[in-house]
């Protein structure tokens, strides 16, 4: 993002893999650009900017900028004015001026790290965690219809929960995209049947802190979130390359095919906070733990299209 400041993410698509698509390619510019953020308020740029996806695909552009990243049309044959600097989404006329947005939608978990403040945004039910000392911390929770909070609102919305799913249908509370769960014009964003605003979670970090993880409902299916920490733990002890060991992990849970599970699509990230070694000259030169942290991450992925 800036010199001081790392972002992570994992969208999770259901109904295909646009918006997911859509989230990876604008969420962390939306941030940069929110005025909050230039402010120094991180957690109200990021809330924004899950609000701001849906805002975006609606409309004549975003009616393009989905097709594009669909494969259903070029860029030169779009007929989109905008660019990827203009902020004018929902402005530029044309034949799907009124598209509403998509129909599928996708969870957003994300963590951004700036000196030893952490701060995690989720929507869904991808999952961020922290491993401190080898023991494992949430750092978001699963947004499902069936809690009472999410329940109530779906309730006052004009919404109903069957079989654990949104109207039958969805079995995530909030995600952004599912345009069609959005449509009452007498409620905001946050009070919709399902909503895109995420939780917001700030962590302050210390020397016990070892990794955090941010992987999709597939690998959570697969593993407990200590079964997780365990297994990198062993791993990381063997292999100094993230990206291989995402592999593995990876490799694992699509092995447990029992029942279903290991069959979805995933994604995970490996955020490794490590310590840079020091001459033995002075304990007044060691920088403040704040100063100490250097990030190593990899990434494995398949395609998020549920």
């Amino acid at each position: 993002m800036d010199a001081s400041t790392s972002f992570f993410g994992v969208y999770d698509g259901h109904g295909g893999n646009i918006v997911a698509k859509f989230c990876a390619k604008y969420l962390h510019r939306q941030v940069l650009k929110n005025e909050a953020y230039v402010a120094g308020d991180i957690g109200t740029a990021v809330q924004k900017s899950f609000s701001r996806m849906d805002e975006m695909m609606c409309g004549q552009r975003g009616w393009a900028e989905l097709n594009i990243l669909g494969g259903k049309i070029n860029k030169c044959t779009s007929m989109t004015k905008g660019n990827d600097q203009a902020d004018d989404w929902g402005f530029e006329e044309g034949p799907h001026s009124n598209f509403t947005g998509p129909s599928s939608g996708s969870t957003a978990c994300v963590a951004i790290l700036r000196n030893n403040q952490l701060l995690v945004a989720n929507a869904g039910d991808s999952r961020c965690v922290i491993s401190r000392k080898g023991q494992v911390y949430h750092l978001s929770r699963d947004h499902k219809p069936d809690l009472e909070l999410e329940k109530e609102r779906i309730l006052k919305a004009g919404g109903f929960v069957h079989a654990g799913r949104v109207n039958g249908m969805l079995n995530v509370s909030r995600a952004i995209g599912d345009m069609e769960f959005k449509q009452n014009k007498f409620l905001p964003a946050e009070k919709q049947i399902v909503t895109a605003t995420p939780d917001i979670n700030n962590v302050e970090l210390c020397d016990d802190d070892e990794f955090i993880v941010l992987a999709s409902g597939g690998i959570w299916n697969c593993m407990s979130i200590q079964q997780v920490v365990d297994y990198l733990h062993e791993q990381l002890s063997l292999e100094s390359k993230l990206s291989v060991v995402c592999e593995r992990v990876l490799d694992r849970c699509l092995s447990s095919t029992a029942g279903g599970k290991g069959c979805n699509n995933m994604t995970l990230i490996i955020v490794q906070f490590k310590k840079p070694v020091f001459s033995a000259e002075s304990e007044d030169e060691k920088p403040s733990p704040k100063e100490e942290a250097v990030i190593g991450s990899d990434s494995k992925a398949v395609v998020n299209d549920c």
